[in-house]
């Protein structure tokens, strides 16, 4: 087996020379008798241990087990005590996804720290296989069959050729002690179904399971190539960035509707998963307005577009602004400020800056988001006007209306930040002074 570990770090390129290696151990067989192939290496090498107390003395015994270890081979040894529970519940998490945060967070900052190229983690063939089944079974795209990678970023996977049976015989013929994790064979967790239940039947049908499923990745690792072009041929085609959003042509993106695949791989960077490319095609074909939300990303129907933006949650919706400095301070302002009024004045006439007259407005002013219902009197125009029918009126898109805040003092709305101000505010023959104020510029640029 140490032959083939040679081999497979040399095929895949995951050590290059004086490299200095920080080794994931957690006490565990796998992580063991990785650890023994790296010092037969003979190259340097740093051991980091988690102990994410959920086992109690039994984390304390995995613990212990590690740093003795690493004293008898004078290899420097780097642990940490995380409450993972605790970080779970505060972040909404899984057990298994915040210690899997909290572990690879913290290697990086050890790898950084103490000067290593690489973190060594030890996945093994049987990690990849139960991996490729159970994204088979939570649905997933070519990508996730294409299972575990020998490397990512500083991230290395020296013993992904080698079966769960090839590390218990290497362990024994070189008496590698390791601390076996009880919860490993606690079946209430899906891996642990798959691992214990699910691939002993499939062995049943095929011996050579792990063999099998393991030249399938490889094949679909190959047609992931090629599908991943295409789509990003097709993607420079069919869009376009515009600021932070970006933008798909409704037409050109129509012809491949047929096609559920290509629609999930087009959109699947946006968080979307593969039971929404149903409502993805209903939003596509439906009518302007039409919204699908992913955990990460809106993707909103606009007349001729499929417009996609980050999802931003803004804190405060309301904004209670006391005087001039206050004002600079606030949400979407650039700058504020006054300015005396001669016949040379010119009044600026971007839509990002508005020109008021400053003995028309009342502090405190009000920022805030604006509400159906909201009204003002379009500059140049004697008759109000709601704000709804401003924005259809000017071709507003629904991710446009959503970011509008607007300017407002003594109940009054004297400004659409960024767009246009109410004509009881304008500057007139008797203005002496001004109140200059110019917004930030969006984000995303508004699209008509």
């Amino acid at each position: 087996m140490y032959s083939k570990f040679i081999k497979y770090i040399a095929e895949n390129d995951l050590l290059k020379s004086n490299h200095r290696v920080l080794l994931a151990v957690s006490g565990g067989i796998d992580s063991m008798v990785m650890t023994h192939m790296f010092i037969r290496l003979s190259i340097p090498t740093g051991i980091a241990h988690c102990n994410f107390s959920l086992r109690n003395e039994e984390s304390d015994r995995d613990e212990g087990l590690v740093r003795k270890y690493a004293e008898e081979h004078n290899i420097p040894f780097y642990s940490i005590r995380f409450q993972t529970k605790d970080f779970a519940n505060e972040n909404g998490l899984s057990v298994q996804m915040a210690a899997r945060e909290l572990r690879y967070k913290w290697f990086e900052e050890i790898r950084t720290k103490n000067g290593y190229d690489s973190i060594a983690v030890a996945h093994n063939l049987n990690d990849n296989i139960e991996t490729i089944l159970l994204n088979l079974v939570r649905g997933t795209g070519i990508a996730g069959m294409t299972g575990i990678k020998p490397s990512n970023e500083r991230i290395i996977r020296p013993l992904l050729f080698a079966t769960r049976h090839e590390i218990i015989a290497y362990c024994h013929k070189n008496h590698i002690v390791f601390r076996e994790d009880k919860s490993n064979s606690d079946t209430k967790y899906t891996r642990n179904k798959i691992r214990h239940l699910v691939i002993p039947v499939l062995k049943e049908i095929n011996p050579s399971i792990e063999t099998t499923l393991n030249e399938t990745a490889i094949r679909f690792a190959g047609i992931n190539e090629i599908v991943s072009d295409y789509i990003s041929a097709l993607r420079k085609t069919i869009s376009k960035q515009n600021g932070e959003l970006i933008t798909f042509n409704i037409s050109l993106l129509k012809s491949h509707l047929k096609n559920p695949t290509i629609l999930f791989e087009l959109f699947k960077q946006f968080g979307i998963n593969s039971a929404q490319v149903d409502d993805l095609h209903k939003v596509i074909e439906g009518k302007t307005g039409g919204v699908l939300l992913t955990h990460s990303h809106r993707i909103l129907k606009n007349r001729k577009e499929i417009i996609v933006s980050q999802k931003c949650e803004i804190n405060e919706e309301f904004y209670n602004i006391k005087n001039i400095t206050g004002l600079r301070k606030s949400h979407g302002i650039a700058s504020a400020g006054y300015v005396n009024i001669n016949p040379e004045f010119e009044i600026p006439t971007d839509s990002l800056t508005a020109c008021i007259d400053s003995e028309k407005i009342t502090f405190p002013l009000i920022i805030r988001k604006w509400k159906p219902g909201d009204f003002f009197y379009p500059l140049g125009m004697k008759q109000k006007k709601k704000l709804s029918d401003y924005f259809i009126d000017n071709k507003f898109s629904g991710f446009n209306k959503e970011q509008v805040f607007v300017l407002e003092s003594d109940g009054k709305i004297v400004w659409i930040i960024g767009n246009r101000i109410d004509d009881r505010f304008k500057l007139t023959k008797s203005t002496k002074k001004a109140l200059l104020i110019k917004a930030q510029r969006a984000q995303g640029a508004r699209l008509l």
